[in-house]
């Protein structure tokens, strides 16, 4: 593997963990630290308070998305050819991927506007603590999957095209 695709493969690699970092982090600072204390506002400045955060976090969700999807893509397209056959491999990517749609979308309602999620915004506190809950378990299937040693023998190139 040459030099200009070891840097490429590991800017992706940073760009997708630092942006679990930040937003992961974020949204735990969110629920435990910054909403309890705004509790203890009166209605008005907790209303301020809560307008001015969701407008400058939503950057963040939405930023975070489209990172998490561009190099989440490009990361599993690099490491699939080299899980051919393995099955738990691939059984967990995709429940990563489905559990990180649901993420998605639960941190889009939860910043965005939209009359039709009012309903799980008025629940903040419990939503955003399924979205920790849920992003904490990507991150565990992601750390098992980085460690797990894969014991499949790997066909040669060339029997693998005479299979095709």
């Amino acid at each position: 593997m040459d030099s200009g695709q070891i840097i490429l493969d590991a800017m992706s690699r940073f760009a997708h963990v630092g942006t679990a970092i930040v937003v992961l982090g974020g949204s735990i600072f969110m629920r435990f630290v910054l909403m309890p204390a705004a509790n203890q506002l009166p209605t008005e400045a907790h209303d301020q308070l809560r307008a001015a955060v969701l407008a400058k976090w939503k950057r963040f969700v939405h930023g975070g998305i489209a990172v998490f999807l561009l190099s989440g893509f490009y990361n599993y397209m690099r490491l699939m050819p080299g899980h051919r056959g393995d099955k738990l491999w691939h059984m967990l990517i995709g429940i990563k991927m489905l559990l990180a749609l649901v993420v998605f979308f639960l941190a889009s309602a939860l910043v965005g506007k939209s009359k039709a999620f009012e309903g799980l915004r008025q629940q903040r506190a419990k939503w955003l603590g399924i979205v920790i809950f849920l992003s904490l378990v990507i991150v565990g299937i992601s750390s098992f999957l980085k460690i797990r040693k894969f014991d499949l023998v790997i066909m040669p190139r060339a029997a693998i095209d005479v299979v095709k």
